[in-house]
C-alpha cells in the first residue's frame, strides 16, 4: 500500500497539489488520468520519492519494495541486459555484488565467512536464488531471447531497450508498481503480454496511460487529477467517463431547476412586495430564495477539441494503386515489393513491428521520398493530406503566431475565420497569438490537425495520430475519423483507435505484406492467436 497525507506541492507560486489525501491499496490497479499539464507525471515522481512535497507526506511501509518504470533509455548503457533487469531490485543486486566480491577474495578469512553467511541468508529471504532465472523468463516472454541477455544495453535497439526496462520494473514482484506510459513504443504483442501480467498481479499498481483500451482492460480504479484535486473512482476508464458525464449532467439539470425556481420567486417578490395583502407571501418567497442552493459547476482542467474532416470533392472508385514498392535504408531492405490497391471507403491501418517501414511507406505515398523501385498512382479525383510522425519541418523558420501559421494553409485568409477554426482546437484568445515554435508536442499536433481539416482532402495519411495528445483530444480525433467519409491510411498502437476506425488491416513483416484483410482489429488479433 502507498498513501499520501495532506500532501501539497507548489511550483513558482502555483499550487499544483493542495493537501492531497489518497490511498492505493494492494490488489488494485489505479489508472491515473488528467488533462495535459494536470501533473500526472509529477504526482508519480512524488509517489516514487524522486520529488519531495512542499508539505505533507508520501507513506510507503518500511517492509515494502516500490518499483518504477525508468524513462531514461541510456541510463544502463554499460550494463548487460540481464543485470539491467536485476537492478530493478537494487537491494538484492547490491547483496549479490557484495557476496560475489567476498567469495572472490584471495585471502578469504573467518570474518569473511561470517559476513558471507549473513549475506546468503538475506539473499535467500529476498528470493535471490530465483532472481536471475525469473529475470531471464521475463525477458523471454517480452521477446528478448537468451542470446541477448549478456549483451550491453548500448548494443540493442530502442524498442528492445523499452522491453528490458519494462522487465526491470516488473522483476521480483514488487509490492508497489508505478508505471508511467508503459505502452509507449511497445508493439501489440508486448502490450497484450503486459495486460495479462497486470491482470494476474496481486500487489498495488498505479499506471499513467493514454491508451483507453489498456486502461479499460487492467484498471480496477481510476484516480482523476482535476479541479485541482485528486479523486478515486471504482471501475475502469469507460465506467469513470460515463459516471462523470452523468454526474455533470445531473448537476447541470439540478442547477437549471433551481435557477428557474429562483426566477419565479424573484418575479413574485418584485410584483407583490409592495402589496399589503401579499406581503407575507412575498416575505416567505424571499426566505425560500435565500435558502435556494445553486451550485457552480467546478471548472474542469479538461478541454474537448472538435475534430471534423469535410470533403471538398467526393472520391471516385480509383483511389490509389501501389505496385512493387521497395526501399532500402542504411543497407536494410525495409519495404520489399509492396503491392496493394486502395478502394473507396477503405480505412486501412498498417501494422508491423518495424515502425520505420510503416513511416517510410506513408512518406512514399505522400510523395516526400521516392521508392527504389515500384510506383504509387493516385486516382484523378483524389486529394490527400498527411499528419507525419515528425512534424518539425512545419514549424521551422520565423516565430509566427498560430493564426499566421494556419493562414498559410487556408483559402480564406480572414482573421476571424482562422481564429474561429483555431478555437475549435482549443487555441482561443492569446493562445492563438503565441509563436508556434514554443508549442508543446500536443499543441503542434492540434495545429497539424487544423491544417488537415482546412484542406478538405478526401484521403488522409496519418502516422501515429494519437502521439502527444491527451485522452480528450484522442477521443476527438477518433470520433472525427469514424465520421469521415473519405479514405484513411494510418498507423497506430492504440487498440481502441484501430478497432473503431479501421475496416481493413495490412500487416507488414520483414518488409513484405503478410496479411491484407477486410476485417476489424479485434477479429484480426483473434485470428492471429488461433
Amino acid at each position: 500500500m502507498i498513501s499520501t497525507a495532506d500532501m501539497s506541492l507548489s511550483f513558482s507560486g502555483r499550487k499544483l497539489f493542495d493537501e492531497v489525501n489518497v490511498k492505493f491499496n494492494p490488489g488494485n490497479c489505479y489508472g491515473l488520468i488528467g488533462a495535459n499539464g494536470a501533473g500526472k507525471s509529477t504526482f508519480m515522481k512524488l509517489l516514487s520519492g524522486e520529488l519531495s512535497p512542499s508539505t505533507g507526506n508520501v507513506n510507503v511501509p518500511v517492509n515494502q519494495r516500490l518499483s518504477t518504470l525508468k524513462q531514461d533509455h541510456f541510463a544502463y548503457d554499460e550494463e548487460t541486459v540481464i543485470n539491467t533487469v536485476l537492478l530493478g531490485n537494487e537491494k538484492l543486486f547490491k547483496i549479490m555484488q557484495e557476496k560475489d566480491a567476498i567469495y572472490a577474495k584471495p585471502d578469504f578469512n573467518e570474518e569473511d565467512g561470517i559476513k558471507a553467511a549473513e549475506l546468503e541468508s538475506e539473499f535467500a529471504d529476498l528470493g535471490g536464488w530465483e532472481a536471475e532465472s525469473d529475470a531471464a523468463t521475463l525477458l523471454e516472454e517480452l521477446r528478448i531471447p537468451t542470446s541477448m541477455h549478456e549483451k550491453l544495453m548500448k548494443d540493442i535497439n530502442g524498442d528492445e531497450k523499452v522491453r528490458v526496462l519494462l522487465a526491470q520494473a516488473l522483476t521480483g514482484s514488487p509490492d508497489i508498481l508505478l508505471l508511467d506510459e508503459p505502452t509507449n513504443h511497445l508493439d501489440i504483442k508486448s502490450i497484450q503480454w503486459l495486460e495479462n501480467f497486470l491482470l494476474k498481479f496481486e500487489n498495488t499498481v498505479v499506471v499513467v496511460s493514454h491508451d483507453r483500451h489498456f486502461l479499460n482492460k487492467v484498471c480496477t480504479h481510476i484516480t482523476d487529477i482535476d479541479f485541482g484535486k485528486i479523486t478515486t473512482y471504482v471501475g475502469n476508464y469507460d465506467f469513470w467517463r460515463k459516471s462523470v458525464e452523468l454526474s455533470q449532467r445531473l448537476q447541470a439539470q439540478q442547477n437549471k431547476k433551481a435557477e428557474d425556481k429562483a426566477k419565479d420567486l424573484k418575479t413574485f417578490i418584485q410584483r407583490f412586495s409592495a402589496n399589503a395583502s401579499k406581503s407575507k407571501q412575498a416575505t416567505s418567497r424571499q426566505k425560500q430564495l435565500e435558502k435556494l442552493d445553486i451550485s457552480d459547476l467546478p471548472r474542469s482542467s479538461r478541454k474537448n477539441p472538435y475534430v471534423g474532416f469535410e470533403l471538398k470533392r467526393p472520391l471516385g472508385r480509383d483511389v490509389l494503386t501501389v505496385e512493387g514498392i521497395s526501399k532500402t535504408i542504411d543497407g536494410e531492405k525495409i519495404l520489399d515489393n509492396i503491392c496493394f490497391r486502395v478502394n473507396e471507403g477503405d480505412k486501412i491501418v498498417f501494422l508491423g513491428k518495424n515502425d520505420l517501414a510503416k513511416t517510410t511507406l506513408l512518406q512514399i505515398l505522400n510523395g516526400d521520398i521516392q521508392p527504389d523501385t515500384g510506383a504509387c498512382t493516385w486516382g484523378i479525383t483524389t486529394t490527400h493530406v498527411d499528419l507525419p510522425m515528425d512534424n518539425a519541418n512545419f514549424f521551422e523558420g520565423d516565430k509566427i503566431s498560430a493564426v499566421d501559421w494556419l493562414r498559410q494553409f487556408s483559402e480564406d485568409k480572414d482573421e476571424h475565420f482562422i481564429r474561429g477554426f483555431l478555437g475549435k482546437m482549443l487555441f482561443s484568445g492569446d493562445e492563438a497569438l503565441k509563436p508556434v515554435q514554443v508549442f508543446s508536442g500536443g499543441e503542434k499536433v492540434r495545429c497539424m490537425l487544423s491544417r488537415m481539416m482546412l484542406s478538405g482532402s478526401n484521403v488522409l495519411l496519418l502516422d501515429g495520430p494519437t502521439n502527444h495528445l491527451d485522452l480528450e483530444s484522442i477521443s476527438a480525433v477518433n470520433d472525427g475519423l469514424i465520421r469521415y467519409k473519405g479514405c484513411v491510411l494510418f498507423t497506430s498502437h492504440d487498440h481502441q483507435f484501430i478497432q473503431t476506425v479501421a475496416n481493413r488491416i495490412i500487416d507488414i513483416d520483414n518488409g513484405k505484406i503478410i496479411e491484407d484483410k477486410i476485417i476489424t482489429y479485434d477479429e484480426y488479433l483473434e485470428s492471429t492467436l488461433n
